[in-house]
């Protein structure tokens, strides 16, 4: 068979034609391929790159905020102002209410603890900023219990004079005792036979039998725990009742007790608010 230059002309021009159409065809695959790329890995990267809230990061540290809000059996505290019952249904308003939270200590689910160092705090209705606690350099991890003192420790009590929240220009000092009020509870009840109906608890004292120092403590729902970590500063919220100073393990008449600073009618209502003062209302991790 003869074949003629035309032909193998032609078979030539669809050889390259045919190369030319397989190799665009790969280009095109390569290029919508390409394409799918771009577009999946993003989404096959996201999952990985999303910061997971559970995360914690080793040897590092963060702080959160402790804000306590003042109030009187489920009402908002209102110095000067408001009138509120006792649980003897006895009329009383309230002046000044200021208080120590100091010894602040964390609880993990393992057991492991850790103590705010050198942590006194000066809790006063007068002065808003004071009722908002910021805690720094605290260790990452999840806390599942957290624990204070209400008031001062006994080695503080006999340290003398001090600075920050334990000077003494804050009002919270026996200078006549050597030690501190506790808690200060200042105001007026018409059933009060002091003068002007003047109320007067001030709560302290630490040698027995007259020892005031009382410790609160609480568990945290672990399905919620206190998460420290170093992008986001997590909020405890606490609801303080000053009522509580008045009930709880005994119900108080201010016909007959109007007037403590230190012993044993100190310590009846040392042991009232032991029990009731504060509350953990939530948490904003």
């Amino acid at each position: 068979m003869v074949v003629s230059a035309k032909t193998l002309e032609i078979l030539h021009c669809i050889h390259n034609d045919s190369n030319y159409l397989i190799t665009y065809s790969s280009f095109q695959t390569m290029k919508i391929s390409h394409y799918l790329l771009a577009l999946l890995c993003p989404i096959i990267l996201l999952p990985s790159c999303k910061k997971s809230d559970d995360e914690i990061t080793t040897n590092t540290k963060s702080s959160f905020t402790i804000e306590f809000e003042h109030q009187v059996n489920g009402g908002a505290l209102a110095l000067n102002t408001t009138t509120y019952k006792n649980a003897k249904g006895e009329d009383f308003k309230i002046n000044v209410f200021k208080y120590y939270v100091s010894n602040v200590k964390l609880s993990k689910a393992d057991g492991t603890t850790y103590l705010i160092p050198d942590g006194y705090f000066l809790i006063d209705e007068s002065k808003s900023a004071s009722k908002l606690v910021t805690i720094n350099d605290v260790p990452t991890g999840d806390y599942t219990k957290i624990e204070y003192t209400i008031g001062v420790d006994y080695a503080r009590n006999f340290a003398g004079a001090q600075t920050g929240a334990l000077d003494p220009v804050n009002g919270m000092f026996w200078t006549w005792n050597s030690g501190y009020i506790f808690v200060k509870l200042e105001g007026t009840s018409p059933q009060s036979t002091a003068a002007n109906n003047a109320l007067t608890f001030h709560i302290g004292g630490v040698v027995d039998p007259n020892n005031t120092i009382r410790t609160y403590s609480t568990e945290i729902n672990p399905a919620n725990p206190l998460r420290i970590r170093t992008d986001s500063k997590p909020d405890m919220h606490f609801i303080v009742n000053a009522a509580a100073l008045f009930t709880g393990t005994t119900d108080i008449s201010f016909a007959t007790l109007n007037f403590t600073m230190g012993g044993a009618n100190s310590v009846l209502v040392a042991n009232n608010y032991a029990k009731g003062l504060f509350r953990l209302d939530h948490i904003h991790n």
